[in-house]
């Protein structure tokens, strides 16, 4: 299980490098892949993956990516009221073919998953973005990792007893200090190699380390779903970490916070 796991995640890592150092276009449309897949497996627990619903949401993700791309729309509140709209519709005019957690989870999956996984191509848009965008990984993936070392090492006041006994108090500080820890040395050697004297350290590492904190939030929050429905993984996609859910739970959540604060405080 270790071995699969640690070779998907090489895999993962150097697809990563592959798609985000290339960007534009072509990072969008694997954004808008992998959030295809990760709102069919979202849809999936909700039975709703394969019906008028689902495919509502399905298309209502790839009209969002092409706004991204030709930005036909002035505002993005358009799509998301016609697609509010429709789900309605199909509600009222099915009835009772649908509950109205369906409807609902429909209408939650398109942020959820197709909207807020954007912001990774977002990031990669901005100014010195093929830099900040590694941030998202830095502050989720990097958070993680540390957590569970220190969590491991030191770990003695559990921070949620009921929906994950096994994470800390101890391990969730350790998380966002590696986090900002793992960010300071990536900007540094950044910044040595491409000869960026205004590369702003600090701003980035502070930016990173509530990334960090946030990310916990949006792993805890897929892992409560998968408790409700008492399932282990979303999906079996990726060998030895599940489906794209399991492995972007918190960078769901981190790559909005990462644009904005960079957007706002940095850019």
């Amino acid at each position: 299980m270790f071995i699969t796991r640690l070779i998907s995640g090489i895999i993962l890592v150097a697809f990563a490098l592959l798609f985000i150092c290339t960007g534009g276009d072509v990072l969008l449309a694997v954004m808008l892949v992998l959030s295809l897949i990760g709102m069919f497996e979202l849809y999936r627990i909700f039975k709703v993956e394969k019906s008028l619903p689902g495919i509502l949401g399905y298309l209502a993700c790839i009209t969002y990516y092409l706004d991204l791309r030709f930005q036909f729309c002035q505002d993005v509140m358009v799509i998301v009221l016609a697609f509010l709209i429709l789900l309605l519709a199909v509600f009222v005019f099915s009835y009772p073919k649908f509950h109205s957690h369906q409807i609902m989870a429909a209408f939650f999956g398109l942020f959820y998953v197709g909207v807020m996984l954007s912001f990774l191509y977002q990031t990669r848009m901005l100014t010195n973005g093929q830099f900040i965008v590694w941030l998202i990984f830095l502050c989720s993936w990097g958070c993680d990792t540390s957590a569970y070392c220190v969590g491991v090492l030191f770990g003695k006041h559990k921070m949620s007893p009921i929906l994950s006994p096994k994470k800390s108090i101890e391990g969730a500080v350790g998380g966002v200090v590696g986090a900002m820890l793992f960010t300071a040395i990536y900007c540094y050697v950044i910044s040595a190699v491409f000869n960026m004297d205004d590369f702003a350290i600090l701003p980035l590492v502070i930016i990173s380390g509530v990334g960090a904190l946030i990310s916990m939030v949006g792993d805890l929050a897929a892992s409560a779903i998968k408790r409700n429905f008492e399932i282990k993984d979303y999906g079996k996609l990726i060998p030895g970490h599940g489906g794209v859910l399991d492995r972007f739970d918190s960078v769901i959540i981190t790559a909005p916070i990462i644009f904005f604060l960079a957007y706002y405080f940095y850019v």
